[in-house]
C-alpha cells in the first residue's frame, strides 16, 4: 500500500506539490517551484520518480523542466521541443508531458501549441518531432480552439504499445495503432455546433475535444469531455456515444476515470465556451457509476453561492487508493480535496494562484 500521496499543482506562476498520508486528511504543501512560470502540466514518472513539467510561459519560454527529488530543485532544460526549421513553425506553449510506458525505459511525451507531438527517449534530455502527425492530410483545415491550436491530451494505450491517441483543439481525436507511423481520425459520433443556433454536425475531424481519459484495467475504454458533450466509447475510439444526458451542460473542462472501476467518471461542468463558469455560480463534481447512463450531483462541501469559477482542461485528478481520492483546481486557485470519491469535499488551506492543472502519485 502507498505511504504517501502526492498531490503536483501546476498553477499561471509556479508549481506546488502537496504531501499526505494514505488517510488523505493533513496536508503539506510545498512551493512555489519554478516561480513565476506557467506551469500547464506536472506528471510523476514512476519508473524513474522523475518529476517533469510542462512549461508554457511567453517570458521565461517553453520547454519540459524535471526534477529528479519529487520537487524540490529543478533543472534547466539545455533545450526542449524544437520545430524543425523547415516547417516553419514556432513553439509558443508546451501543453501537456506523459511519461511512457514501463516497457519503454527512457520514452517521454510531450504535446505542444501550435499542435504537433514530441518524443523523448533519454528521460526529457532532447526531444524528437513527430512529423507524421504533422503530415497528416487534414493538418491544413485544423482550426485553432479558444486557447489555440493545442495538443493537449495524450493517452497510452497500457497493454498495446503501438496504440495510443492525441486530443487536439479543434481538430479532434486521433489514434496510431503502428506506434505512431501514421495517424487516424477517431471522432465518429461526435458533433460540433459550436456557433449558437447552428445545427449539430458529425465531421470526421474538426472537433473541439477538450480532454480524453482512459481506464488502464478497460483500456478500450475511453471517456472525452468535448466542447459539446461527454462521451464514451468502448471500441479504442471506434465510435463513440453521447453521455450528456442528467448533465447540466454539455460543455465543460476536467474528466477522471476511477482508476479500478472503468465504469465510475466525474466530470465539471461549466456554462459554455462564453461563459466560463459553474452553472449557476454553484460549484459542482457529477459522477456515474455506470458508464454515463445516470449521473449523481455532488456538491457537500463546494461553494454554493457566488462561485464563478471553472476547472480546467487539466484541472481534475484522481488518485490510486480505495475509496480512491479526487482533486478538482479551480482558474482562481482554490483546490478542493475528497477522499471519499467525491462524496464530500474539503478546501486545501493553501490558497495558489490560477491553477492550470492538478495531478496525483503514490509512493
Amino acid at each position: 500500500m502507498a505511504k504517501q500521496v502526492l498531490v503536483m499543482v501546476g498553477t499561471r506562476k509556479g508549481a506546488f506539490v502537496m504531501e499526505s498520508g494514505p488517510a488523505r486528511t493533513n496536508w503539506k504543501v510545498r512551493g512555489p517551484y519554478l516561480e513565476g512560470q506557467n506551469i500547464m502540466h506536472m506528471a510523476l514518472d514512476p519508473r524513474t520518480r522523475t518529476l517533469f513539467a510542462a512549461v508554457g510561459d511567453p517570458w521565461f519560454g517553453s520547454r519540459v523542466h524535471r526534477s529528479t527529488d519529487l520537487g524540490h530543485t529543478w533543472d534547466e532544460p539545455k533545450s526542449g521541443p524544437a520545430f524543425p526549421a523547415e516547417t516553419g513553425l514556432k513553439l509558443e506553449k508546451v501543453w501537456h508531458v506523459e511519461p511512457g510506458r514501463t516497457e519503454e525505459p527512457g520514452v517521454v511525451y510531450a504535446g505542444v501549441a501550435p499542435a504537433a507531438l514530441f518524443k523523448s527517449t533519454d528521460n526529457g534530455e532532447t526531444w524528437t518531432f513527430i512529423q507524421s502527425l504533422n503530415d497528416h492530410p487534414s493538418r491544413p483545415q485544423w482550426n485553432p480552439g479558444a486557447g489555440g491550436m493545442c495538443l493537449h491530451t495524450i493517452v497510452l494505450d497500457p497493454v498495446d504499445l503501438q496504440r495510443m491517441y492525441v486530443a487536439i483543439s479543434a481538430a479532434g481525436v486521433f489514434r496510431t495503432t503502428d506506434g505512431g507511423a501514421t495517424w487516424h481520425h477517431a471522432n465518429q459520433g461526435t458533433r460540433t455546433n459550436f456557433m449558437p443556433d447552428q445545427p449539430p454536425t458529425y465531421p470526421e475531424f474538426g472537433q473541439c475535444v477538450h480532454k480524453v481519459v482512459m481506464n488502464p484495467s478497460a483500456p478500450r475504454r475511453l471517456y472525452q469531455q468535448n466542447h459539446c458533450g461527454v462521451y464514451r466509447s468502448d471500441n479504442g475510439g471506434d465510435k463513440w456515444t453521447e453521455i450528456t444526458e442528467g448533465l447540466p451542460s454539455d460543455w465543460g473542462f476536467g474528466i477522471a476515470v476511477h482508476p479500478h472501476d472503468a465504469d465510475t467518471v466525474w466530470v465539471c461542468p461549466g456554462i459554455s465556451g462564453y461563459k466560463h463558469w459553474a452553472p449557476g455560480g454553484a460549484l459542482a463534481v457529477y459522477r456515474t457509476r455506470d458508464q454515463g447512463k445516470s449521473w449523481d450531483k455532488l456538491t457537500k462541501g463546494l461553494p454554493q453561492k457566488n462561485a464563478y469559477v471553472i476547472v480546467l482542461r487539466e484541472g481534475m485528478a484522481v488518485d490510486a487508493l480505495q475509496p480512491a481520492g479526487l482533486y478538482i483546481g479551480t482558474n482562481t486557485g482554490q483546490l478542493f480535496c475528497s477522499a471519499d470519491e467525491g462524496d464530500s469535499w474539503r478546501q486545501a488551506s493553501a490558497l495558489f494562484p490560477g491553477i492550470n492543472s492538478v495531478g496525483t502519485a503514490m509512493l
